[in-house]
C-alpha cells in the first residue's frame, strides 16, 4: 500500500503534464504519482512515463470513469486528486495529504472560489455555474463545502473504498461532495491559489453541456439522498394545485348545488391521489435509505479492518 498516491486523470494534456508531474514530485517525493491516460491523441501518456508517473489507460472516456478505475486499483492511506492541466498548484498537496494523514480527514477539499479562481477563470458561466451548485447543495444538504466542483481533493482510504462511483463525466465532483455530506464524513477545506489554463490547453469542460449534467445530477442526488424531501415536495405541489381548482367546483356547487365542472373534480381527486402516494413513497425510501446508512457503516468498518491488514 502507498503512503501517498497522486492521481492525475488525463485527456491530451502533452502541454502541462510533465510539469505537473514534476511539481507534484517535488512537493511529495515519498508519493507514488499515477497518471490515468483516457484515450489521449497527443503524447501525453509517453511524457508523463518519461517526467517519472507511473501510467495506466482508462478505455472508457469520461473523467467518472477514470477515477472509478483509479479507486479500484489503487491502495493508499491517503489519496491527492488533481488535474493534469497545471491549474492546481502542487504548493498545498502536503497541507491537503497532512489534513488525512494526521487529521483523519475523510475529504480535503482544494477552495478554488476563495482565492483567485474568479479572477483567473476568463468564463463567466463558468464562474456563476460554480456559485450556484455551491449554494444549492449547501442549502438543500445543509453542508459548508466552500468549493464543490473543484478537481483538487484528498481522500482517506476509507472513503475511496466505500464510494460508489456511479458518474461518468465531470458531474463526478459533485457526486463525491453529496456522498461525503450524507455520510457524516469528515470534510475540510483548504483555500488554494486557481491558475486558468496555459496558452495552447484547451478546456475538456462544455459550459452548457456539462452545466446541465450537473444540475440534473443534483436533482438526482436530491431525490436519492432526501427522498422524504423531495417526495414530499412533490406532494406538496400535487395538493396544493388540486386545491386551486377544486375552490371553483365547490363554489357552484354550493351555489347550484351542481357540478358543473365534473371532469375537472375528477382531475382533482387523482391529484390528491398522487400527492398521497408521492408522500408515502418518500416515507418508504426514507426506510431504506436509512437502512442503507447502516449497511455503508459497516462497510466501512470493513474498509478499515482492510487498510489495517495490509
Amino acid at each position: 500500500m502507498d503512503r501517498i498516491a497522486v492521481l492525475l486523470p488525463c485527456y491530451n494534456e502533452a502541454k502541462t503534464i510533465e510539469k505537473v508531474v514534476t511539481d507534484f514530485k517535488a512537493a511529495l517525493p515519498e508519493a507514488v504519482i499515477y497518471v490515468y491516460d483516457n484515450n489521449s491523441t497527443d503524447s501525453t501518456a509517453e511524457i508523463a512515463k518519461r517526467a517519472g508517473a507511473v501510467v495506466r489507460r482508462e478505455y472508457k472516456q469520461g473523467k467518472g470513469n477514470v477515477i472509478r478505475r483509479m479507486f479500484r486499483e489503487i491502495d493508499a492511506e491517503c489519496y491527492l486528486m488533481a488535474d493534469g492541466d497545471d491549474t492546481y498548484p502542487a504548493d498545498y498537496a502536503r497541507e491537503m495529504a497532512d489534513k488525512v494523514l494526521l487529521r483523519g480527514a475523510d475529504m480535503v477539499v482544494g477552495d478554488r472560489l476563495s482565492s483567485t479562481y474568479y479572477e483567473e477563470n476568463k468564463r463567466p458561466f463558468h464562474n456563476f455555474g460554480n456559485s450556484l451548485v455551491k449554494k444549492s447543495i449547501n442549502f438543500i444538504f445543509k453542508s459548508d463545502i466552500n468549493d464543490i466542483m473543484t478537481g483538487y481533493r484528498a481522500f482517506s482510504y476509507e472513503f475511496v473504498k466505500t464510494y460508489p462511483v456511479l458518474s461518468k463525466g465531470f458531474e463526478i465532483e459533485t457526486e463525491m461532495s453529496i456522498h461525503a455530506i450524507d455520510k457524516n464524513m469528515l470534510v475540510e477545506n483548504v483555500i488554494i491559489d486557481y491558475r486558468d489554463r496555459p496558452e495552447g490547453s484547451e478546456s475538456k469542460l462544455n459550459t452548457y453541456s456539462d452545466g446541465f449534467k450537473v444540475i440534473r445530477t443534483i436533482l438526482r442526488l436530491f431525490r436519492d439522498y432526501k427522498p422524504l424531501a423531495f417526495f414530499s415536495i412533490i406532494a406538496l405541489v400535487l395538493f396544493v394545485l388540486a386545491v386551486i381548482f377544486f375552490i371553483p367546483v365547490l363554489v357552484d356547487y354550493l351555489k347550484t348545488g351542481l357540478v358543473a365542472k365534473f371532469p375537472t373534480l375528477i382531475v382533482c381527486g387523482f391529484a390528491v391521489l398522487a400527492s398521497i402516494q408521492s408522500f408515502f413513497s418518500g416515507l418508504t425510501l426514507e426506510s431504506l435509505r436509512r437502512k442503507s446508512r447502516q449497511d455503508f457503516e459497516l462497510e466501512l468498518i470493513k474498509a478499515s479492518k482492510e487498510k489495517i491488514k495490509n
